[in-house]
């Protein structure tokens, strides 16, 4: 029940209309949090394949998606580029000014950007964009800041729950499907 009024708060919400870009957190948003270490030192993570179709869906229908996180991970670089993001940027503590950067240097107004975040790093990013999001998780601060809470937690298809939202807010749910459906037909 509360996904459904989720929806019809985001389809009378003027905030979705605009968005063309998604730039998400990591930790705690594409992931649970969790950080996993091997025997030789080198960094584990584990991303929900929900999410990544996800993204691909807002590509097919002309979206663009970023990744910008304040820790470094070869994990992470894998992920961007399996996902063919448009942007990524590790190792950023101040998220807001690498945001501001590349958003500028791509001539995209901010109104145009949801951010997905988890934790207060993301909160300058968060008071920026046209829509904030965060995972339903997120920190009490980040919680009170954002416009769009998804109902699942960071690592579990929240990023995708993202997507479907903003898509159907704007009315090309079925787009993304289609172009979908299209695309794994001439593969």
């Amino acid at each position: 029940m509360a996904a459904e009024s989720n929806q019809q708060d985001a389809a009378s919400d003027n905030r979705f209309a605009g968005i063309r870009w998604i730039i998400s957190d990591v930790d705690g948003v594409m992931t649970d949090g969790g950080i996993f270490y091997d025997g030789s030192g080198n960094e584990l993570k584990k991303f929900h394949v929900r999410d990544g179709l996800g993204i691909k869906l807002w590509k097919l229908t002309g979206g663009h998606f970023g990744i910008l996180t304040a820790r470094e991970s070869q994990a992470v670089q894998r992920r961007g580029t399996e996902l063919n993001v448009d942007f990524l940027s590790q190792g950023q503590e101040n998220k807001w000014e690498q945001a501001k950067q590349f958003l500028q240097q791509q001539g995209v107004d901010l109104s145009e950007v949801c951010y997905v975040g988890d934790d207060l790093t993301d909160i300058p990013v968060l008071e920026q964009v046209g829509l904030a999001a965060c995972v339903a998780d997120a920190a009490e601060e980040v919680l009170s800041v954002c416009q769009l809470i998804t109902d699942r937690p960071g690592g579990y298809g929240a990023v995708r729950e993202v997507v479907e939202r903003i898509l159907q807010a704007q009315n090309r749910w079925e787009l993304a499907l289609g172009n979908y459906r299209e695309n794994t037909r001439s593969a």
